[in-house]
């Protein structure tokens, strides 16, 4: 007979965690490991990753996940391996091979696409996707093998580096590297890259390298965070201010922080400011988001004070740990 499972018992955990994704698993499945590791009540992500990509994936726990949908309008940047004449039905190594083209490309092709694919493009979203029609994913009509149309969107490639990979076992590769606008799909750009050299490509790998001003080098990896005791995986913890870095900051006095912690527009001799990041004072703590119009202040996203006291408390514990 099976031991009965043990039941986690949650807590409330508040801040950001960068994990290095690994292959194989969703966006979704890589969270909730974490959210078990941490024994988290809340948790989000900021952007999902195919399976088969990996990288910089920032997940969000408590009173960070108010701010997450912040973060999947950043900048984000990969690299990939596009394998040349062979189209599959995904657009990746998943799919099944759906043609198959001779390659013959040269060092001024890879220039002549590069130039094509940087600034301003218009993509359409693949099948194999997570945008929904009728409140029902792209993939699982595809899945169905039902083909829906699907608009163009306006994104932008701000770095594109196409390269050959030089690798001799991948004669017919090339290597993606890319900065690019929210809602840019990378399979699409390496298709449309090799339909534009008149061969036809799929990915091979793909890799999140930075997303915003997070970047690899500041994440751990899944089997890393395994390895940990709780108080190191909590230690990992950036606070959930890291979501508004580029935010105008606002700072109170402790009566100011009360009324604007209860929704009240507040007024200072402030600029007008779309985003901005709010901070109290007694205590020193970020309160959430809000806009300047003509000197109010207008709360946006918020903390709770009970939010704010864990946070507070948490801290302490972790300066008291030796």
């Amino acid at each position: 007979m099976n031991a009965p499972r043990t039941r986690v018992q949650r807590r409330p955990v508040h801040g950001v965690l960068l994990l290095d994704k690994p292959l194989g698993l969703s966006s979704n499945q890589a969270l909730q490991k974490v959210k078990w590791l941490l024994r988290a009540e809340k948790a989000g992500h900021t952007g999902t990753l195919d399976p088969l990509a990996t990288g910089v994936l920032p997940l969000c726990f408590g009173a960070a996940t108010k701010f997450s949908q912040l973060h999947l309008d950043a900048d984000k940047t990969y690299e990939a391996t596009a394998r040349l004449g062979v189209k599959t039905a995904t657009g990746d190594a998943e799919g099944d091979v759906i043609a198959e083209r001779p390659v013959h490309v040269t060092p001024e092709d890879l220039a002549r696409v590069e130039a094509q694919f940087t600034g301003p493009i218009r993509q359409v979203p693949p099948m194999h996707s997570a945008l929904k029609k009728d409140g029902k994913a792209l993939y699982e009509y595809a899945r169905e093998g039902i083909e829906i149309e699907r608009a163009p969107r306006d994104v932008v490639i701000y770095q594109l580096k196409v390269s050959d990979t030089g690798a001799p076992q991948e004669k017919f590769a090339i290597k993606i590297e890319a900065k690019v606008s929210k809602g840019t799909y990378i399979r699409t750009l390496g298709e449309d890259i090799g339909e534009a050299l008149g061969c036809g490509a799929h990915l091979s790998s793909l890799r999140r390298t930075a997303t915003g001003g997070f970047v690899e080098a500041q994440c751990i990896t899944l089997e890393a965070l395994e390895a940990m005791d709780e108080e190191e995986r909590l230690a990992l913890l950036l606070p959930a201010e890291v979501l508004v870095d580029g935010h105008s900051r606002v700072t109170l006095g402790a009566e100011d922080a009360a009324r604007f912690l209860s929704g009240l527009r507040r007024r200072g001799d402030w600029a007008d400011a779309g985003e901005v990041a709010v901070f109290g004072t007694e205590p020193a703590a970020f309160l959430g988001t809000a806009h300047v119009v003509a000197g109010e202040l207008i709360p946006g996203r918020l903390l709770n004070p009970i939010e704010i006291q864990q946070i507070l408390l948490n801290a302490q514990q972790t300066e008291a740990t030796p």
